[in-house]
C-alpha cells in the first residue's frame, strides 16, 4: 500500500464541514481530558501520523540490533573504567552509576529519537532518550481522540486503521522490575517530578491508568519525600516503586547526592525505574561510543551493519585524529571546514537547548561556538547532518483549513531495552523537532492499511 494514497484519501474527506467539525471536537476533547503541555495544546493538526505495516516492521527490525548495541556499551561502561570516559561523566554521576537498582535492565523504559524517510526507508537515529521517555500515554489518549473524529470515521470505512497503545507496557515494566527488585505484594507507585514540570498532566493520566489497573499510584514532588526507617515516605504514604519522570541531572542539583530517594534506592529500599545507569545511554556521547571505529571490536556483524546505516557519523568534539567514511581525519580542522553538514549537541541536555545547526550558522558563529565546546566543562558531541522528511498536515488557521509541510520525527518506545512498542511522532517548522519547537505538534501515530 502507498502511504500517499492513505494521506491523500484522508486529506480529500476534509471537506469545509468536516473539517470544522473535527476541528471543533480536537479542541474540546484535548480540554476535556488534559491533553496540554503547560499551556499549550498538544496537537495542532487534523491528521494523525500514518505509518504503512511494512515501515512499522522496519522499524521494529533494525532497532533490535541497535539495542544490543546500547546494552554492551552500558554493561561495559559500568565495569570498565578507562572505556566509561568516553561517555564523559561528572564526578557525582560516577557515584550513581555504581548503584545496584536490585534488578538486570539498565534501561526498561526508553524511546529512540529518528529521523524517518519513509519514501526510501533512510532511518537515522539522532539521540537515545534513555532517562525519562515522556509522551507515552498523552499518545494512548490522543489515539482515542482521534478514532472519534468525524473525518476518522468517514476513513475507517476505506482504511483499516491501528493504533500502537502503550500504557500497558509502561505498566508491565513498573511491575516486573518491581518483582525482580524482589517485591511481592502490589506496590504504591511515585510518579516523581516537580510539581511545576508542563507534562504534569500527563502524570494525571498515568494515575488514572494505574488506578483503572488496581494500583495505587501518586504523583509527588522529590523535595517532599522523606526518608525513614528504611521506608521512603510522602506524609504517610509509602513508596515502593519510583517511575522516574525527574532528570537525574535536575534531581541532584535541587536535593543533593544524599537525597531521600537517593539513599532509599541506594539501601535498596525503593526500586527506581529507571535506574541511575541509564545515565550513560543518555548521554549523547553514548552515540560517539557506539560510532567510533575505536569500539567496532565490540559488535558483531549484524549491529554493525545495524550502526553504519542508522547511526549518523558522531564524535565527541575534541583535539584527535579519527576517520570520516573510509578516510583519517584531523577533528577539529574537519568540523570547522565542514560546518553546513554539521550539528553540535552538548553531552547532557533536551528539548533542544544548546544546539547549534551549522547550516543556520555563519562561519564566525560556528567557529565560536566549537570553540566554546571544546572548552566547555561538560562535552559536546559534532554529528553528521541527516535528512529531515516533511508531510503535509491540515490544520484550521483563522477559520480556512489548511495543509502544508511540516518537519517530522520518528520516536519509537523501547521496552526492557530490547524491543520497540508504540511510537511517538512530533510535528514542527523548526529544524528543532521537539514538544517546544516552532509550530510544535505531537500527533498519534497509527499503522494503516486499505480494506
Amino acid at each position: 500500500m502507498a502511504l500517499k494514497e492513505a494521506v491523500d484519501t484522508y486529506h480529500d474527506l476534509l471537506t469545509e464541514a468536516r473539517a470544522e467539525e473535527s476541528w471543533e471536537q480536537l479542541q474540546d476533547q484535548m480540554m476535556r481530558r488534559g491533553l496540554y503541555f503547560g499551556e499549550r495544546p498538544l496537537c495542532t493538526v487534523l491528521r494523525p501520523r500514518f505509518l504503512t505495516l511494512e515501515q512499522y516492521k522496519f522499524l521494529r527490525r533494525e532497532i533490535r540490533p541497535l539495542l544490543r548495541a546500547f546494552d554492551k556499551i552500558s554493561r561495559r561502561a559500568v565495569v570498565d573504567t578507562p572505556f566509561r570516559q568516553q561517555f564523559g561523566l561528572f564526578d557525582w554521576e560516577e557515584q550513581l552509576v555504581h548503584i545496584d537498582p536490585g534488578y538486570t535492565m539498565h534501561t526498561p523504559l526508553t524511546r529512540l529519537d529518528a529521523f524517518f524517510v519513509t519514501s526510501n526507508m533512510e532511518l537515522k537515529f539522532t539521540e537515545y532518550n534513555a532517562e525519562v521517555p515522556a509522551a507515552s500515554a498523552y499518545n494512548d489518549v490522543l489515539n482515542d481522540v482521534f478514532y472519534g473524529l468525524p473525518v476518522m470515521g468517514d476513513f475507517m470505512r476505506k482504511y483499516v486503521v491501528r493504533p500502537l497503545p502503550t500504557r500497558h507496557s509502561v505498566m508491565h515494566v513498573l511491575l516486573d522490575a518491581y518483582r525482580e527488585w524482589g517485591g511481592v505484594a502490589k506496590p504504591n507507585i511515585a510518579i516523581l517530578d516537580w510539581r511545576e514540570v508542563p507534562t504534569h498532566s500527563e502524570f494525571e493520566l498515568f494515575t488514572q491508568y494505574f488506578q483503572s489497573q488496581g494500583l495505587v499510584c501518586r504523583i509527588i514532588d522529590p523535595r517532599e519525600v522523606t526518608y525513614e526507617n528504611g521506608r521512603l515516605l510522602h506524609n504517610d504514604f509509602h513508596i515502593n516503586v519510583i517511575y522516574k519522570r525527574v532528570l537525574i541531572t535536575e534531581l541532584i542539583e535541587r536535593t543533593g547526592i544524599n537525597s531521600p530517594v537517593v539513599q532509599a534506592v541506594r539501601d535498596h529500599a525503593v526500586c527506581l525505574v529507571n535506574p541511575f545507569q541509564c545515565k550513560l545511554l543518555y548521554k549523547k556521547a553514548s552515540l560517539a561510543v557506539l560510532n567510533d571505529e575505536q569500539n567496532m571490536e565490540m559488535f558483531d556483524e549484524e549491529e554493525l551493519r545495524a550502526i553504519r546505516a542508522h547511526i549518523p557519523w558522531t564524535r565527541v568534539v575534541a583535539e584527535r585524529h579519527s576517520i570520516y567514511g573510509n578516510a583519517p581525519i584531523d577533528l577539529l580542522p574537519f568540523i570547522l571546514k565542514y560546518r553546513e553538514q554539521l550539528v553540535l549537541k552538548p553531552n547532557d541536555d533536551y528539548g533542544g537547548r544548546g544546539i547549534v545547526l551549522g547550516w543556520q550558522t555563519n562561519t564566525s558563529g560556528w567557529e565560536k561556538a566549537v570553540e566554546e565546546a571544546l572548552h566547555s566543562d561538560s562535552p559536546y558531541i559534532v554529528q553528521e547532518r541527516v535528512p529531515i522528511p516533511t508531510e503535509p498536515y491540515p490544520s484550521i488557521v483563522d477559520g480556512r483549513l489548511q495543509i502544508y509541510e511540516r518537519m517530522l520525527d520518528t520516536a519509537p518506545f523501547i521496552f526492557y531495552g530490547d524491543y520497540v512498542d508504540g511510537c511517538l511522532t512530533r510535528l514542527s517548522t523548526d529544524p528543532l523537532l521537539n514538544v517546544s519547537a516552532g509550530g510544535g505538534s505531537t500527533v498519534p501515530t497509527f499503522v494503516v492499511e486499505a480494506r
